[in-house]
């Protein structure tokens, strides 16, 4: 199996498809851009102008293919600091300087950098950010400006504006902190709603246009002003020609002092660890399992930043959340980046007074939320499950960083993460002997199949790791690895992580990675959490069966079937269908299945999305393994959002003389005769009687499921019922295995 080459007609052909997703990551795109860049202490555009200079220049320059660019969530702390130390003029001649350094990371190929950090302290540092970011944006999202000395003082003062709220008499900040409450509440239950068309304009767009709607509705119905503070409506958005006669001169008079240079340095660190983290993760989510070139990325955000500084904007970074949308929207390459910058401009030029309407607090709403989301409780829960070494040393960066700076805070993390290594293994020597040698072992194996087999020697940490992932990169993901630490001392937790997310990747791209030597280890004991990612097997949900799984046994034994409530890791057989190429699947529980477990119904909790943007859904699916071969399709109920997918390059399949069926379904597939000769008279009667269900095929096997929650008792006794009968009327398809054959 070799990788696809994408030619020019690849490109024309997917660029529908990438302009729709580019249209829905511009509808999110536009309030955080405004957001982040006040939260900055910035002029708001400066957040649009950052994601439209790298929207164009990453999309042209850039090593990543599904990645969007634009302000980061990681910047704010660091570009709040330089802003007061310096000033605003010097502010932008640092970002400028920054772009310089990250091009030159870039050039040295300095791409692997995220790799010397421990996972922990990096989850600590962005911690820390997330809770700088809650901290003073949650007072101006209920109408309270205070102006304090710490980031922490802000977090400490927030039971005092919570408490100051019920004691508000002015009507205008009574409307402002409503506005700031009501937004929050969008950010925190709109992911909730499984609706393909409401999930269609994302919850920020959802917050601005609720907002701009409401201002017109006092103008134009009540005939009132604006009830909202007029100090706390959205100001400084300067319209096109404003922009052009309005571009700032970068101050680089302060280039000779150590404060100057101590930003350009963080700016730069925080920037380039924040994009190379994003990229990593993107990675997993590209469809086609593609490889950034994380070198050639810092390049093109190197030659952004510069050109962002000198233009108004702030540091372009690739981000996470945007890109994320961007893939589960259809995004497949970089021009989805460029249409995305492109419609930014088209809502800055038709719409800048439009902007003015947005409450302040509605807008940083959305940061406490995001900001919320970077340090939430269950963070803090996983890693403690992983280890209370590493709740140690996420908390150690986390508490440095808000009491001292990001630079230091990382640093401090880095030092306990090495001081635990030591003294788990009870030997400095271990760490001095090896620390610069090569403890990295491949080669090829000869055999009949393409195996390559990988010794770990002496010890593998954070300190490292490259030098493994160096070796790993260089493997085709259709291949098979075998990684040995059986002559490995020790093994820490950011190797165990990162290495679970090459498991990931190469049984997507249909290889095989096994960990293997580990077993003697006692250290993994301390680690069960990224041990257990990487050896299969889970135990009991719950020792005591709740009424639902207590009804399914009952289900079960009713249809002479098995029921199994344990979670297992056995869920492979989803990998080749389409619906699960941009989605992981975490477990599968509750199976009842048949002796040859060829007819399986169970729940299963899946995610979308990476680390901020990562949602996770449970839903209730069955699956039929089919004896014979037929061709791959999806079939779902034709909404209006399917007709509006046909613009963007999604073409329904027509099956002759069936206009109730064509009118009625939405039919997909690559190969469309073989697909309406499967398709006969009885199929298509079958499923123009029965319910609507989202049916797919692998060409071996069947994925059926209705709604994306877990099924009620009476709806898994249909679904069992409704794939029954669909394997019966498919089983008389005997006859398409001539034609694929």
């Amino acid at each position: 199996m070799t990788r696809k080459k994408h030619t020019a007609k690849d490109f024309f052909k997917s660029l529908p498809k990438n302009i729709f997703s580019g249209f829905v990551v511009s509808l999110i795109a536009l309030p955080l851009g405004l957001g982040l860049a006040m939260a900055s202490e910035i002029p708001p555009i400066a957040g649009i102008i950052t994601a439209v200079v790298g929207g164009v220049m990453v999309s042209f320059l850039g090593g990543s293919h599904v990645t969007i660019t634009g302000p980061g969530n990681g910047m704010v702390g660091v570009l709040l600091v330089a802003v007061t130390t310096l000033g605003l003029e010097a502010t932008y001649a640092a970002i400028v300087c920054s772009g310089i350094f990250i091009l030159l990371l870039g050039f040295l190929r300095m791409g692997k950098l995220a790799d010397f950090f421990p996972s922990s302290a990096i989850q600590g540092m962005l911690a820390a950010i997330g809770l700088i970011i809650l901290g003073k944006q949650f007072h101006i999202m209920l109408a309270n400006k205070l102006s304090l000395d710490r980031s922490l003082d802000y977090l400490l003062a927030i039971p005092k504006t919570v408490i100051g709220v019920i004691h508000y008499e002015n009507i205008g900040l009574i409307y402002a902190a409503l506005a700031g409450i009501l937004a929050l509440a969008i950010m925190a239950f709109y992911p909730r709603i499984r609706n393909k068309y409401l999930q269609l304009i994302p919850a920020p767009m959802w917050i601005v246009l609720l907002s701009i709607a409401f201002s017109y509705y006092f103008e134009l119905v009540v005939q009132d002003p604006n009830p909202i503070s007029e100090k706390y409506m959205l100001s400084g958005i300067p319209s096109a020609q404003e922009i052009v006669s309005q571009l700032p001169t970068p101050n680089f008079g302060f280039i000779g002092g150590f404060p100057f240079w101590v930003s350009v340095f963080s700016i730069t660190l925080i920037a380039s660890i924040e994009s190379l983290l994003s990229i990593k993760a993107v990675d997993k989510l590209d469809p086609q399992k593609r490889r950034s070139n994380a070198n050639r990325d810092l390049k093109a955000l190197g030659f952004a930043t510069i050109g962002s500084g000198f233009l108004g904007g702030i540091n372009v970074v690739t981000v996470i959340a945007r890109s994320s949308v961007n893939v589960n929207n259809g995004g497949t390459n970089r021009s989805s980046n460029f249409v995305h910058a492109v419609f930014l401009v088209i809502f800055i030029l038709l719409f800048s007074t439009q902007l003015t309407r947005i409450p302040l607090p509605a807008l940083m709403a959305i940061l406490v939320y995001t900001g919320y989301k970077l340090a939430s409780p269950k963070l803090v829960r996983r890693i403690f499950s992983v280890g209370k070494e590493q709740l140690l040393i996420f908390f150690t960066t986390l508490i440095v960083t808000l009491f001292v700076d990001l630079i230091t805070g990382i640093l401090a993390g880095v030092l306990v993460t090495f001081i635990i290594h030591v003294l788990v293994n009870k030997s400095i020597s271990l760490f001095l002997r090896n620390i610069l040698k090569p403890n990295v072992l491949m080669y090829k194996e000869s055999g009949t199949r393409n195996d390559y087999y990988v010794s770990v020697k002496h010890f593998c940490s954070f300190l490292n790791y490259h030098k493994l992932k160096q070796k790993l990169d260089a493997i085709p993901e259709t291949e098979d690895v075998v990684v040995d630490f059986s002559l490995c001392e020790f093994v820490d937790h950011t190797v165990m992580d990162n290495l679970s997310g090459y498991q990931d990747l190469f049984l997507k791209r249909g290889g095989h990675f096994e960990v293997i030597g580990l077993d003697l280890h006692g250290a993994d004991s301390q680690h069960p959490f990224a041990l257990r990612r990487l050896i299969p097997g889970f135990g009991l949900l719950q020792k005591n069966l709740t009424k639902r799984q207590t009804t399914l046994q009952e289900i079960a034994d009713d249809y002479n079937m098995h029921y199994e409530a344990q979670q297992a890791q056995d869920f492979h057989f989803l990998d080749r269908f389409h619906f699960f190429t941009s989605k992981k699947v975490e477990s599968i529980y509750n199976r009842i299945f048949n002796k040859e477990k060829t007819f399986k119904l169970f729940d299963i909790n899946y995610s979308e999305g990476e680390f901020i943007a990562k949602e996770n859904v449970r839903t209730t699916m069955l699956h039929i393994e089919l004896n014979h071969e037929i061709p791959e399709f999806t079939l779902d109920r034709e909404g209006f959002l399917e007709k509006v997918y046909a613009f963007a390059g999604f073409k329904d399949i027509p099956i002759e003389n069936h206009r109730d069926f064509n009118n009625r379904f939405y039919l997909l597939g690559e190969n469309t005769t073989v697909i309406q000769e499967f398709f006969d008279d009885n199929l298509v009667h079958f499923f123009e009687s029965n319910p609507y269900y989202h049916v797919e095929s692998n060409g071996n096997s069947l994925l059926v499921f209705s709604k994306e929650r877990v099924a009620g008792v009476k709806e898994i006794k249909a679904l069992y019922d409704f794939g029954k009968r669909l394997r019966g009327v498919v089983a008389t398809g005997n006859k398409i295995e001539k034609s694929l054959s």
